[in-house]
């Protein structure tokens, strides 16, 4: 009995220290691994279609420079844009609810209302997803509540995933390191899992990591979306809050946070071991990450127990693998690189009023429309 109090009054201790500042701990080196969408450049030399450096490049019979296209050169252009987004619609409970005609849907890109070319439904899709945690002695010192909680998050993640579901594991701190590539090999996700034991740095970049990680995946076909398990807390990325948000905006991929450290930030606030700085700084990340999940057409999510963990995940799978795909021309095709706002809403066509939505007994269901809220227009090539 003796034993198990002096484990539960070191948790505790590591917890206060996790959260008022970071621990520096010395753990082992990060290493570069290859990316997570695109492959490592090959070594001049090691591959005999590279290039030699020292040779004379081959001179273009076209400069970009060049104002008018050389007489005979067949050209071809495109004045049309067309934008494509992806809809989840889902009840309180985090179900999703289907079979809703297209009638119903009404796009606003910049409050303007948008005819609706094409509609389709996609259930049961597989994913592709990048699982980014937050690893760092900053709060996940090695046996602290901390380090316990992210490790529950990330491998129950895992467990709900199918088997033809892509997922790659990406852990920060000072910088990002990619622990698994996209696959479907459970071992391999399992084996990147088993390398978070002992944070390296003290550091929590997340924007840097965030970006990158975005726009790695921008590329990526089908059904994608950024996992992220973190105290949403940044403290030297090169980027800051603006530019990393407008970053991930243009590359438009799906992110689902978890915020971590709730119940322990609230047991260190009610015993006045947190000072109004650090709360400020965790109101502020909680912010950060919603901001970030919302304008990608993701969700994020604060659970404060354990328990709370499976409606999350099942809210994720349920919004990822069941979407209504939208795709309209917008009315204002302007080639202005500037950000138009995007707004879906269910809609009774009869009286443009928001659409009631009933149950098997016809009773009222509080819903949500999840969808990204912007896009960047493109600009003129010149």
């Amino acid at each position: 009995m003796k034993y198990f109090k002096s484990l539960i009054v070191l948790a505790v201790a590591c917890l206060l220290a996790g959260v008022i500042g970071a621990v520096a701990q010395q753990g082992p080196t990060t290493q570069s691994s290859e990316t997570v969408a695109k492959p490592r450049k090959k070594d001049a030399g090691t591959d005999p279609t590279t290039t030699d450096p020292d040779q004379q490049k081959i001179p273009s019979k076209f400069n970009k420079k060049d104002k008018e296209v050389p007489e005979g050169l067949p050209t071809f252009t495109s004045n049309v844009t067309t934008v494509q987004v992806d809809v989840s619609v889902l009840d309180n409970k985090g179900r999703f609810i289907p079979k809703i005609p297209q009638g119903n849907f009404r796009v606003l890109e910049d409050n303007v209302p948008q005819q609706i070319s094409s509609f389709s439904t996609g259930n049961e899709a597989p994913m592709t997803v990048a699982l980014l945690v937050e690893f760092s002695n900053l709060f996940q010192q090695y046996w602290s509540s901390g380090w316990y909680q992210t490790l529950t998050a990330a491998y129950g993640f895992v467990e709900t995933l199918k088997a033809d579901d892509y997922v790659a594991v990406v852990a920060y701190d000072l910088k990002s390191e990619i622990l698994s590539d996209f696959s479907t090999d459970r071992r391999k996700t399992m084996d990147a899992l088993a390398r978070l034991r002992i944070a390296g740095f003290s550091e929590s970049n997340l924007y840097d990591a965030l970006v990158d990680t975005e726009q790695r995946m921008s590329g990526i076909e089908g059904r994608k979306a950024i996992i992220l398990l973190a105290s949403g807390r940044d403290t030297f990325s090169k980027l800051t809050f603006d530019k990393a948000r407008k970053a991930i905006q243009e590359a438009g991929v799906p992110v689902y946070a978890i915020g971590l450290l709730q119940a322990l930030r609230e047991y260190a606030d009610a015993s006045g071991a947190m000072g109004p700085i650090a709360r400020l700084d965790f109101l502020q990340a909680d912010n950060q990450m919603n901001t970030f999940a919302r304008e990608t057409g993701g969700q994020a999510f604060f659970p404060r127990f354990y328990g709370e963990f499976p409606s999350i995940y099942r809210s994720i799978s349920e919004a990822l693998r069941n979407q209504y795909s939208i795709a309209y021309q917008p009315s204002n095709q302007a080639r202005d690189g500037k950000f138009r706002k995007l707004k879906v809403e269910l809609v009774n066509p009869a009286n443009g009023e928001p659409l009631r939505v009933t149950d098997e007994k016809g009773k009222a269901i509080k819903y949500q429309v999840i969808a990204k809220t912007g896009y960047t227009a493109p600009r003129e090539v010149e």
